[in-house]
């Protein structure tokens, strides 16, 4: 179930993180020009409405067409999206997540269908129309029967939602997300259903509470002071670092291992994410975009005018609480700890890539090392996959491109990406060693596949330097 929720949380990952962008662009927008914003303007202003009810969602159908079949089905999950945004009044986040990939799905059986079967000199003919007609067909049945329904349950998640924030338990769900973050369900719980939520509410209210409750990094960073006040050998030691990565790069997978090396510390987190949550419910907190990655530098760019102050608050809240309850936890297993040893540390980290969708056999990973003893080989672009192309990926581009700077490697193109959507040139993909199988189904065969347990520091770094010419 588990490994299920994560491929799902991830599909939904690459349709909206890729999106992103846009997503901050009307945020910004937002926040300046409508009529409580920074610089009110009514002419400005009437680029909010389109830009939400149209751009936004057939981006996001684009992109879920691309994921099932390239350009060909972003273009039939786009138009496909079309008949949703068309046939509703809400934004259409929530049909395009649905039509998009429906639209990459069906061309691409099409065109598997007649493979072979189309005479010589009518393919463009053939490939056009049936496209074109498929996307008509389509857009009758996203806009009669698609779009109405995901309305209706819209309408619903909305309403609960609402309830849910005005009988102050919205708090309560911190038990369900911090370990739910832990466990890399964060894509599927805030791409999937906090995100489409929240912009709803932008749309009425200007801001939304439910773009912080996920994205808030006030906990994590309560539990890595604790390690860094009372911990002991390697996880004091790193944990200087993880706070500068998780707080202000906004990746908070750095934090995850802490919590599976003493689990104990789980009830910290979730304390620190009820008090963050209480805080930001009481103070009337809220962002006008989601801000990606979870960074306290996008947290306080995605604030609107005069809301600066609660979202601090609450990040701070959650921060101080988190340590607090922590502390214990983290004093009562340290005094366990060797002062010298990393070795439980080093578990965590091997348990955090475990965690991730696939498995991988023992055997596959010690091909790693013997992969690398080849002579080297004409290297011109190394790729980086994790779920969703962000999180640890970004982070190991920036320490190999340091090591191959060093080793005076030049020329050699560093990327990251998400797993199901590794460029067909690269000559060598790293990712976690929970998603090497998924990742050697993306690459053609004699693509280099390196399974990593640590994209900070591994061996495999220098192994893979050793094969660039």
């Amino acid at each position: 179930m588990r490994e299920r929720l994560q491929k799902f949380g991830g599909f939904l990952a690459g349709m909206v993180i890729p999106n992103i962008a846009a997503f901050i662009c009307w945020g910004f927008i937002t926040a300046f020009f409508i009529p409580t914003g920074w610089i009110p303007s009514e002419y400005l202003a009437k680029l909010v409405g389109p830009m939400i009810q149209y751009l936004l969602p057939i981006l996001i159908g684009f992109s879920g067409g691309r994921l099932v079949y390239g350009l060909r089905g972003g273009v039939l999950g786009a138009t496909a999206t079309m008949g949703v945004i068309v046939g509703s009044t809400i934004p259409m986040f929530m049909g395009a997540m649905v039509m998009g990939p429906v639209g990459g799905w069906v061309i691409k059986k099409w065109d598997e269908m007649i493979e072979g079967k189309v005479p010589t000199g009518f393919e463009m003919l053939v490939n056009n129309f049936s496209a074109g007609i498929l996307g008509m067909f389509l857009v009758l049945i996203a806009y009669n029967i698609i779009g109405p329904v995901v309305a209706g349950v819209a309408n619903f998640l909305g309403a609960a939602a609402k309830v849910i924030a005005e009988a102050k338990l919205l708090p309560l769900l911190a038990i369900l997300i911090e370990p739910g973050k832990v466990l890399f369900l964060n894509n599927a719980i805030n791409h999937g259903v906090f995100s489409p939520i929240g912009v709803a509410e932008v749309k009425e209210f200007g801001k939304s509470i439910f773009f912080l409750l996920e994205t808030n990094p006030g906990p994590g960073l309560g539990l890595l002071l604790a390690y860094w006040v009372f911990g002991k050998g390697l996880g004091k030691q790193s944990a200087p670092g993880a706070i500068l990565i998780h707080f202000f790069g906004g990746i908070h997978e750095i934090y995850f291992p802490y919590v599976l090396m003493n689990p104990l510390c789980i009830i910290g987190v979730i304390a620190g994410g009820m008090a963050a949550d209480l805080t930001f419910l009481l103070l009337n907190a809220g962002l006008v975009a989601t801000p990606s990655p979870g960074s306290i530098f996008a947290e306080i760019a995605m604030a609107p005018k005069g809301g600066l102050l609660p979202v601090l608050s609450g990040v701070a809240v959650g921060a101080i609480v988190s340590f607090v309850v922590s502390s214990p936890f983290v004093r009562a297993y340290s005094s366990n700890v060797d002062e010298q040893s990393g070795e439980d540390f080093t578990k965590a980290q091997q348990m955090v890539q475990t965690l991730k969708p696939a498995k991988v056999t023992e055997h596959e990973l010690a091909n790693n090392q013997t992969m690398a003893t080849q002579e080297a080989i004409q290297v011109k672009k190394i790729v980086f996959a994790c779920e969703a192309g962000m999180g640890s990926s970004v982070m190991a581009v920036s320490v190999l491109k340091k090591k191959l700077s060093q080793a005076g490697k030049t020329g050699i193109e560093v990327v990251h990406s998400p797993v199901n959507q590794i460029p067909k040139d690269a000559d060598i993909v790293l990712t976690a060693v929970g998603l090497v199988e998924s990742a050697k189904k993306a690459v053609p065969p004699g693509t280099k596949v390196f399974g990593v347990q640590d994209f900070i520091n591994t061996p495999v770094y220098d192994e893979v330097i050793k094969l660039c010419p």
